[in-house]
């Protein structure tokens, strides 16, 4: 099974525990043998989720945005998207170099289109730029890839 991730970042600490707890139940309905997690490894849900499917004895595949994409996260992320890049089996890359929201998009294509399912920690609400986790959701929907909205009963959004 190829499951992808998409999700919000900066949720508050509260939502982060939710959101920990269900991705942990979605993962373990898989088996690791043959589990590949697919993921961007941003801050928050992405890298939660690679964390999660590595701990569980699953193969993590890294997306890789754009050159500068890493420059773009917070500084004290960088460590952990350094060692979650370092355990990727596969890195894929957009060959893009400024890390923008068309980069992303672009990242969350290539995502979208090596995954089985798609994991989505989402508020159901729209995107609040483009290449925001809703346009993954719609761009999953209209290429036929399944997915599972991940947002627990309590969890809020800033």
């Amino acid at each position: 099974m190829r499951l992808g991730i998409t999700g919000h970042r900066g949720l508050p600490t509260e939502t982060e525990q939710l959101v920990r707890e269900a991705l942990k139940e979605e993962i373990q309905r898989h088996t690791p043998e043959g589990l590949v997690g697919v993921s961007c490894i941003a801050d928050g849900p992405d890298a939660w989720f690679a964390e999660m499917v590595l701990e569980a004895g699953g193969v993590l595949e890294v997306v890789v945005p754009a050159e500068q994409y890493r420059d773009g996260l917070p500084e004290e992320h960088h460590h952990s998207y350094d060692e979650l890049l370092r355990q990727a089996a596969e890195v894929h890359r957009t060959g893009m170099v400024e890390s923008d929201s068309q980069a992303h998009m672009a990242g969350s294509e290539i995502l979208v289109g090596v995954v089985d399912e798609l994991l989505a920690v989402w508020d159901g609400q729209p995107a609040r730029g483009y290449g925001g986790t809703a346009d993954v959701v719609a761009y999953a929907e209209r290429t036929g890839v399944r997915t599972r909205v991940v947002w627990p009963e309590g969890a809020t959004r800033d």
